[in-house]
């Protein structure tokens, strides 16, 4: 979807930074004055929690990294479109560098720029007193053992199917957008975000052959805890969770709300995999 000045008019810009870094609070200080010397509001993380800010304003600008963002695109209640600005050094989902962030901003404010769609997860986690808790993820869902605990089972079922009992380390649960992270490492493949899909790949599993499956995204995944006395973590985007019990259920399902990202680049998701992986080179 390509955007242009007379479909967009942005009037207030709500920014973003990277707790505790003193490099994005100050670039989020320069990008406020930049703004105000264009006639354009800037919202900043004093004024309102992120969920009303982002619902006021035309544009939300991460300055960060992918994690920055990963929090970012969990909290919006609203399809507000979401930039990420680099500042760190791998990033798959932060769209520019520092270098490039002025330029960036003049073509988007032009209206010279695409959005591109994300999904994200609901997630509900059932525990075995039947209380619920339920939490959105834009990257993975990992279930995991720690680092004492022995090999955990897990059972796995995908619209009310079976599908197997792992017997392993974890599993993972992406989505195409988390295709790049925890799930690549555990080899587990690649997939163009562009796919309403979700990927289960087992965490070293004690049976070779229980391979990583892809799923429609529209699918209920549902995995449950069968091990006892093992501690078991299960985490978020890397970045929340909780500790799962003894026949606690994990069920996710793709979410009604997605994140926009905006686009200005040029380049496409293939073209990051050869530069950020070093393909070829």
């Amino acid at each position: 979807m390509t955007a242009s000045p007379s479909e967009r008019a942005f009037e207030r810009v709500a920014l973003v930074s990277k707790p505790e870094s003193e490099e994005a609070e100050r670039t989020a200080r320069e990008v406020a004055q930049w703004l105000e010397r264009q006639g354009i509001e800037s919202v900043g993380e004093d004024d309102l929690a992120l969920p009303e800010r982002a619902a006021r304003c035309d544009l939300v600008v991460v300055l960060g990294g992918d994690g920055t963002l990963l929090s970012v695109a969990r909290s919006l209640a609203s399809p507000v479109p979401v930039l990420g600005v680099n500042l760190g050094h791998l990033g798959f989902l932060t769209e520019v560098g520092r270098q490039e962030l002025y330029p960036t901003l003049v073509e988007v404010l032009a209206g010279r720029y695409k959005l591109e769609t994300r999904a994200l997860m609901d997630l509900v986690l059932e525990r075995a007193d039947g209380k619920r808790e339920t939490f959105k993820l834009l990257n993975d869902a990992v279930i995991a053992k720690s680092a004492l605990s022995r090999i955990i089972e897990l059972t796995l079922s995908v619209d009310g199917q079976l599908v197997a009992t792992y017997r392993s380390d974890g599993l993972i649960i992406s989505t195409p957008t988390g295709s790049t992270a925890y799930n690549l490492s555990a080899g587990g493949p690649i997939v163009d975000p562009r796919l309403p899909v979700a990927v289960l790949t087992p965490i070293c599993p004690h049976t070779f052959s229980l391979r990583p499956i892809v799923v429609p995204d529209s699918s209920t995944v549902e995995v449950t805890l069968d091990t006892q006395q093992e501690k078991v973590f299960l985490t978020l985007d890397g970045q929340e969770g909780t500790i799962l019990a003894y026949r606690d259920t994990v069920r996710l399902k793709r979410s009604a709300h997605e994140v926009s990202l905006v686009k200005v680049s040029g380049k496409s998701f293939y073209d990051s995999l050869r530069h950020k992986l070093h393909w070829g080179e």
